[in-house]
């Protein structure tokens, strides 16, 4: 099957051809007829399936009909993080060049009147999150009563960032007759309960059983003690097979002091999490996309959707307390059908989020690391004796055996110390006083 069996306009189809692709993934080929038919969908994807272009390319074929109006767009997405709206935004220029459509992004941390602006122009496709949606929307800045198409996209990531409830209100603000399409890569009971609310007779469709990494990645876990996590990524990091790598950690925190370690060691690594601003952010990302840096360490900000191409290697320098995340960490590489590998750093306190994780997946992942670990703790055991140059047991026995020295009078105590040389803790000159004795 190819995109021209799909029922896409010969505009699309050239676009689509440029940006070189011509095979369908089995979300698209699933997902766009029935799009294209205006029918309301559920699409249970995972990460780097796809599922963008699936929604971004039949939506362009039907607003290619109308006209937008101020303040009133003509279609909705909604994405939970800035870098994933962005993202569906350059999907849309890239496919939509030969469409005059307009377009709009609404999302945080950058300046609000540049976007009111475009609104007022009138736009065919919003692309926004809830936060700053709703925000907009409160001030009278924007009607939702001409939306005819909604697009909820990561669902179950707008379920644990706490967005359902925007969601749910910005719902009741459309029109009850618009077409409606729900993107997620699990279906857990309240994204159910949202879309048999919101959306009438869909269609499901499933292409790959909910929260399974894809068969395009090897994944392993790392036992490693947690004062050692930052050596043996090193190490991983530089063997030749690492091109690429998004390093992930739980905290904000942590995603700083590991960068600025890994800088330290002459690595070109950047950064990315919730504390950098919007313009920093999308400048990093560039960086890592461009070659710029090959190491990126992140935050979960970054973990949804972010299709960055040729990413080799995924670290998971914290396990995730959350298992939903673990897919969609790993799931920066592999993707459109290349090889990648994530690996997991394990320490004993992990046991527990590690189980959940195997427990969602379906899989026993697999464990390296632990016979090196312990062949590295007896290497340290043997460093020991040859530093003595004998064993422990016979150390003892022959301090036993030999006759102690006899202890030096007082007098002139210091001058003797002086003339064997300096101890382990000084290599300077002796001070002048240390060489004067005193009686008692």
């Amino acid at each position: 099957m190819t995109f021209a069996d799909l029922g896409l306009s010969d505009e699309l189809l050239k676009a689509v051809a440029e940006a070189g692709y011509d095979t369908p993934t089995p979300i698209q080929a699933q997902a766009i007829p029935s799009v294209l038919m205006m029918r309301d969908i559920i699409g249970i994807a995972q990460t780097g399936t796809g599922k963008t272009a699936g929604f971004v390319l039949p939506m362009i074929d039907i607003l290619a009909h109308g006209r937008a109006r101020a303040l009133m767009p003509r279609s909705l997405i909604l994405e939970p993080t800035r870098e994933l709206a962005a993202q569906v935004a350059e999907n849309f220029e890239k496919y939509g060049k030969y469409h005059k459509l307009s377009m709009a992004l609404l999302i945080g941390g950058v300046q609000m009147g540049d976007q009111v602006k475009a609104l007022e122009k009138g736009v065919d496709v919003l692309i926004a999150t809830p936060g700053r949606l709703m925000d907009l929307f409160q001030r009278g800045k924007i009607l939702l009563n001409g939306c005819s198409m909604l697009v909820i996209d990561e669902a179950d990531r707008m379920l644990d960032m706490g967005f359902i409830p925007d969601i749910e209100e910005i719902c009741t603000k459309l029109p009850a007759q618009r077409q409606t399409l729900l993107f997620s890569a699990t279906m857990p009971a309240p994204i159910k309960k949202l879309s048999d609310r919101f959306l009438s007779n869909p269609k499901s469709i499933e292409v790959a059983r909910p929260a399974t990494a894809s068969i395009n990645i090897t994944q392993r876990l790392v036992k490693v003690d947690s004062r050692k996590k930052r050596d043996v990524l090193r190490a991983m990091l530089a063997a030749d097979d690492v091109v690429s790598a998004v390093i992930f950690c739980n905290r904000k925190t942590t995603v700083r002091e590991l960068n600025k370690s890994l800088q330290r060691h002459g690595f070109r690594s950047g950064e990315i999490h919730g504390d950098i601003d919007q313009s920093a952010r999308i400048a990093e990302l560039e960086r890592f996309r461009t070659g710029g840096v090959n190491i990126l360490v992140a935050s979960d900000v970054a973990a949804r959707g972010l299709d960055i191409k040729g990413v080799s290697h995924v670290f998971n320098f914290d396990a995730p307390w959350h298992p939903d995340d673990y897919v969609h960490r790993i799931g920066r590489t592999g993707r459109a059908g290349a090889k990648g590998v994530a690996y997991t750093f394990v320490t004993s306190e992990d046991a527990e989020a590690i189980d959940n994780i195997q427990k969602l997946i379906g899989q026993k992942i697999e464990a390296i690391g632990a016979q090196a670990v312990e062949a590295e703790k007896e290497d340290r055991r043997e460093e020991k004796p040859r530093k003595r140059d004998r064993p422990v047991s016979e150390g003892k026995a022959a301090q036993r055996a030999e006759p102690q020295p006899v202890p030096t009078p007082a007098r002139g105590r210091r001058r003797d110390m002086a003339d064997e040389g300096p101890d382990e803790g000084w290599n300077g000159p002796v001070p002048e006083f240390l060489s004067v004795g005193f009686d008692f």
